[in-house]
């Protein structure tokens, strides 16, 4: 199977290409103003033409009303849209028949009892993201930094689509591909020299650990 490979929270345009000539299959731009990672609509439209052709745009939201959804998807022009908060199962129904994108659910996994909060979105949601569960008192749903058990998705049913997130970098990623076999895997803080700023060359690192990992998604 290809490993689809996430970059996320993305801002500039060395960035991205760093991204996409490294192989990833998404660029990810967040919308929470909370996040240092935060971005215009209008920026992010700018940036994923890049990716026309060569990876999916991913629009990250957090518990976003309509009025938000639309402004993104009218400016931006997103091919998928991440909903990483506490969107209830018939809200990412709506999203999804409202405007016929893909739709990622972010789920929070801490230990195997988390595991179980899939199962309400199975039907609704195209793919998940299983992100670790963040700290307490962080202001962020993802980002943070931090991992989770990663032998607790030997639990999952073969057919859940989803990207392992929560922590990542070159120095982990050989042990989270081997322990959990993803279909995907999703990185931010990882490829970062301070917080919300992407480094060209954390990033390069980090397809080449991917590779080495015997991850590479291109043949």
């Amino acid at each position: 199977m290809t490993l689809d490979i996430k970059i996320c929270g993305l801002k500039t345009p060395d960035t991205v290409a760093a991204s996409l000539d490294g192989g990833a299959s998404h660029i990810g731009f967040i919308f929470f103003a909370k996040s240092p990672r935060n971005i215009s609509a209008g920026d992010a439209r700018a940036l994923r033409q890049a990716a026309t052709g060569r990876a999916k745009a991913v629009a990250v939201t957090v518990d976003a009303d309509d009025d938000t959804f639309q402004a993104i998807v009218d400016t931006m022009r997103p091919d998928v849209l991440q909903l990483h908060g506490h969107e209830t199962p018939e809200r990412v129904a709506e999203v999804k028949a409202r405007y016929g994108l893909e739709v990622m659910k972010a789920v929070a996994i801490r230990d195997a009892s988390d595991i179980a909060l899939i199962a309400p979105y199975r039907a609704v949601a195209d793919r998940f993201l299983l992100d670790a569960k963040p700290p307490a008192g962080s202001k962020l749903p993802g980002g943070n930094g931090v991992t989770f058990d990663w032998r607790v998705l030997a639990a999952l049913d073969g057919d859940v689509n989803y990207m392992l997130s929560g922590g990542l970098n070159a120095a982990n990623i050989g042990e989270a591909l081997n322990l959990s076999y993803p279909p995907g895997i999703d990185i931010s803080s990882g490829v970062e020299s301070a917080p919300g700023t992407k480094d060209v060359a954390l990033i390069e690192d980090f397809f080449r650990a991917v590779k080495a990992a015997g991850g590479r998604r291109h043949a």
